[in-house]
């Protein structure tokens, strides 16, 4: 079981005081951040690409590259790479230097993304919007695979018997598809065999398991070994020393959010009822004190076969002392109570 941290580099205001961190000044926090992972023990980091003004990672590599020289063992993603609007050519050169840096840890995760800035910024139109990614992603497989590249698509020059470089440490360089939950994402995810991470960040996650069972099913019936394969969550939470902090110092910046994006997509209202109700053992936020929120990522195991757990944290800005605190918490205490009891039920169970 790999526990690990997610975060999309939010520059959102501070509740209480209205000020705006700079990009500068955040990015430079999240570079610190990775590097305390690494040193209490997590296994794996992300940053996700966004293309507005409240999210200052538009190159989540960079950020990654300058966290790498500084870690020793920590995995190193996108959390998601937006492949849609993105030219596979360059994703694949700046994670295979990434990987160089890194000397083996870099990861893509590609996904459309659940934002769209990045669509008009590059010049593409949303009604392609399943066909780039598809398209975009078959490139990229293959200038993973090979390095001499023949392709033609409809929406990016062919490319005929070109090299493309540096070749990363890894072969192959881990691909990722990260899905929300849609099922054709799932499946095309199992037939070519690639790892999948599916973004539970709301309802229940244990309606996630037909979900993770279609994958098994996919990689199954495309002759994969599905024990070379992980299934993800990306998950919303905090941690503190008790339940009560965690959820005090969560709940502003979080609703903040949630009311915003509420706004650009026709969501309800967001409150504190649907906040406590979320962060009940059956919901999808994962805030609490070390204990309460080891149970629910053991109880994710268990019932939805996630094997790699990324805490996204934070979903709004906060202080930065309490999100290094978070990191501390989820490494020295929740991640080795949770592999120790998930090993100990995979091995009475029969499971690896």
């Amino acid at each position: 079981m790999e526990i690990g941290i997610s975060t999309f580099v939010e520059t959102t205001p501070d509740v209480e005081t209205g000020e705006v961190v700079s990009h500068a000044q955040r990015i430079r926090e999240v570079v610190e951040e990775i590097i305390l992972a690494d040193q209490v023990g997590l296994d794996v980091f992300g940053v996700g690409e966004h293309h507005r003004e409240d999210f200052a990672a538009s190159n989540p590599a960079i950020i990654l590259a300058a966290a790498a020289p500084q870690t020793k063992n920590i995995r190193l993603t996108s959390a998601v790479t937006v492949l849609s609007s993105a030219d596979p050519v360059r994703v694949f050169q700046d994670f295979a230097t990434l990987d160089g840096i890194s000397n083996g840890r870099a990861e893509i995760m590609a996904g459309r993304g659940s934002f769209i800035e990045s669509f008009p910024l590059f010049g593409y139109d949303l009604k392609d919007y399943d066909e780039l990614f598809e398209e975009k992603l078959e490139l990229l497989l293959k200038i993973r695979d090979s390095e001499k590249v023949t392709w033609r698509g409809g929406h990016r020059p062919a490319i005929q018997n070109r090299g493309v470089y540096p070749r990363p440490v890894q072969d192959p360089l881990p691909v990722w598809i990260g899905s929300g939950g849609n099922s054709e994402s799932v499946v095309r995810a199992g037939i070519l065999g690639l790892p999948l991470v599916l973004a539970i960040i709301g309802g229940s996650p244990l309606q996630f398991e037909p979900l993770v069972q279609l994958y098994n099913k996919a990689v199954a019936h495309a002759g994969h070994d599905i024990s070379k394969l992980t299934v993800a969550s990306h998950s919303h939470g905090f941690i503190a020393e008790t339940t009560e902090k965690a959820a005090d110092k969560f709940f502003p910046s979080t609703q903040q959010v949630m009311n915003q994006l509420g706004k650009e997509r026709g969501w309800g209202h967001y409150d504190r009822k649907s906040f406590d109700a979320a962060r009940s053992f059956d919901g999808a936020l994962y805030v609490g004190d070390p204990n309460t929120v080891a149970e629910k990522i053991i109880h994710l195991r268990k019932n939805v076969g996630i094997t790699r757990f990324m805490l996204h944290v934070t979903v709004g800005s906060m202080p930065h002392a309490d999100v290094m605190r978070a990191i501390e918490l989820l490494g020295k205490e929740v991640a080795p109570r949770v592999r120790e009891e998930v090993a100990a039920w995979e091995s009475q169970s029969g499971l690896k």
